[in-house]
């Protein structure tokens, strides 16, 4: 293998933190368990660190670097290998199904800064059909959140837009001593698996998306309050959901019914 120009350092606007435990490395890639004929992408690959495992495994990945910095230390690094790609640009305006096209479901990795992951989520939730699985390191918060269940704190939003598309799983937490620079948090591995059937499937996505969005926009408010003006309190009640429950203490399949009972009540 080549050798490399000096590692650029991390640059806080991209919020980057290069992960450098040995140990760390070898579990997350344990977790993703690639293979040769599967077809991974990695989102920021920073100086390599997992790049190099999923190389070793696979013969091929396909990477998405925002750094241009990075980019000549990664071209060097990996020059020996044929199937090793990589996508100048942005993951957030990055289009996934163009780039499935034809071929197999994506396998989506990455250490992901805290600043674009819940966006970069939501982008790749929008993006699932091109997906077969995504393994990412995140915050631990942000893990706690997309895993969530109904009635805890961290159940929100993204907990139940993440659960209606996909299963999730959280694997296993990354102290801040794997990385450099140090982060000031935990890190967490987590899994996101499209489901192949939809367990409560919307008939609009779009507007289930949006009771979703207004449920959550007050949390400590009631759901006769949040939802004022777009459902009844009587349509409620007729779903057999309190009007005084706080949105929190819902479902995906309630909020999916409510969200349901309104398309119906559009045609």
């Amino acid at each position: 293998m080549a050798s490399r120009p000096p590692l650029p350092r991390a640059r806080k606007r991209f919020g980057q933190n290069f992960l450098r435990d040995p140990g760390i490395i070898s579990r997350i890639v344990g977790a993703i368990s690639p293979r040769p004929e599967q077809r991974l992408i990695e989102i920021g690959p920073g100086q390599g660190a997992l790049t190099e495992p999923l190389l070793e495994a696979t013969g091929k990945l396909e990477v998405i670097e925002l750094d241009r910095d990075l980019i000549p230390g990664l071209r060097v690094q990996f020059f020996d290998y044929p199937g090793f790609v990589i996508h100048e640009g942005d993951a957030l305006k990055f289009d996934f199904a163009a780039l499935k096209g034809e071929g197999p479901a994506l396998r989506v990795v990455g250490n992901l800064p805290y600043n674009i992951s819940t966006p970069l989520i939501f982008h790749l939730l929008g993006a699932r059909g091109a997906v077969a699985d995504m393994h990412f390191m995140l915050q631990k918060e942000v893990v706690e959140r997309l895993a969530a269940s109904p009635g805890s704190s961290d159940w929100g939003r993204l907990s139940i837009m993440a659960q209606y598309h996909c299963r999730v799983d959280s694997l296993f937490i990354v102290p801040p001593e794997a990385f450099t620079p140090r982060p000031k948090v935990d890190s967490a591995i987590v899994r996101l698996v499209p489901h192949a059937t939809l367990p409560y499937p919307a008939v609009d996505e779009v507007l289930f998306a949006d009771v979703v969005r207004r449920a959550f926009s007050q949390r400590r408010k009631t759901l006769r309050n949040n939802l004022k003006g777009l459902v009844e309190p009587a349509s409620l009640e007729a779903l057999e959901i309190d009007p005084g429950r706080r949105p929190q203490t819902l479902t995906v399949a309630e909020l999916v019914d409510i969200a349901n009972h309104l398309a119906r009540e559009s045609t």
